[in-house]
Order: C-alpha cells, then sequence, then structure tokens
C-alpha cells in the first residue's frame, strides 16, 4: 500500500491555527481506506507548540493500523480506527449512509455518517460525517465535548 499524506489544519475563530495534523492514509485493493498515524501538533494563542500529544505511527512502539472507512460502509459497522495503548484508541460506528449534509465547502449527497469514541476521553461521543472522496466533512461532539468542525476547503495537490 502506499500512504497519502493529508494535512488537516484547525483554525480558531479568530482564525488562528488551533492545531496541525499531517495524516496517513493508504487504500487497499479491497477499497477499504486504513489510516497510519499522525503527526500532531497543537498551538497556543501565539502559534507556539503547545503539545504533541496524540501522535502515533503503526509499527512504532506497538502502534497499529486501523480501518477509517470500509469499502462499503454500512450502518452497524463497527471498527477499531487506530490503536497505541494509551496514545491513539479511537473506534468507530456507521449508523447512516445517506445523509444530505451542507458545508461552506459544498453540499453532500449520500454522506456517511458515523458515531466515534475513544477509552482515552471517557464520556466524549463524536458525529462524523464523511463525503466520498474527501473524508471528514462535519463533525460536533454529541456527548462529553464541546468540539465542531465544517470542511471549507480543499486543496489538491
Amino acid at each position: 500500500m502506499r500512504a497519502r499524506v493529508v494535512l488537516d489544519t484547525l483554525r480558531r475563530l479568530d482564525g488562528s491555527v488551533a492545531e496541525k495534523t499531517h495524516d496517513w492514509y493508504a487504500g487497499d485493493n479491497n477499497g477499504n481506506v486504513w489510516y497510519f498515524g499522525e503527526d500532531t501538533a497543537t498551538y497556543d494563542r501565539h502559534g507556539h507548540v503547545r503539545s504533541r500529544e496524540g501522535s502515533w505511527q503503526a509499527g512504532v512502539d506497538g502502534a497499529q493500523a486501523g480501518l477509517i472507512m470500509p469499502a462499503d460502509p454500512r450502518p452497524t459497522d463497527a471498527y477499531r480506527q487506530e490503536f497505541q495503548h494509551g496514545s491513539a484508541e479511537d473506534q468507530g460506528w456507521i449508523v447512516q449512509r445517506t445523509a444530505v449534509v451542507r458545508t461552506p465547502y459544498r453540499r453532500f449527497h449520500d454522506a456517511v455518517r458515523g458515531f466515534e469514541w475513544s477509552r482515552l476521553e471517557p464520556g466524549v461521543v463524536s458525529q462524523k460525517f464523511y463525503g466520498k472522496g474527501v473524508g471528514i466533512i462535519s463533525e460536533e461532539d454529541v456527548a462529553g465535548g464541546h468540539e465542531s468542525f465544517e470542511l471549507v476547503a480543499v486543496h489538491r495537490p
């Protein structure tokens, strides 16, 4: 498999960078998309790196790649998205595959809706929507947290 690096930049409402993450994804011959790790940095309001917590790489220190999206996602599909004990333990559960989602970027038809959680953040559950060929297009904590996200742009090489 050949991995693709995706830069994910999260900005605060004032435009300052809160987090930058380089994520490593690869598709297999069956159409599944695998997650091989992330190099994460969170920033303070002055642009200084505050933390690299959550960074991991499959094959290093016991970390294992996880399934980020099955080739044919169906409601009730559940899977481990990443695994490095004590650092990266996200899991996902598909609940819908026909959602219509409008983001500042564009409107998506047949978006996949799922819930995600981690043992490392007890009580926090996020609802995420995935757009075909794009990835996460919208995210909101529905329990235990206060984060939300909407896709505003896609820059392709």
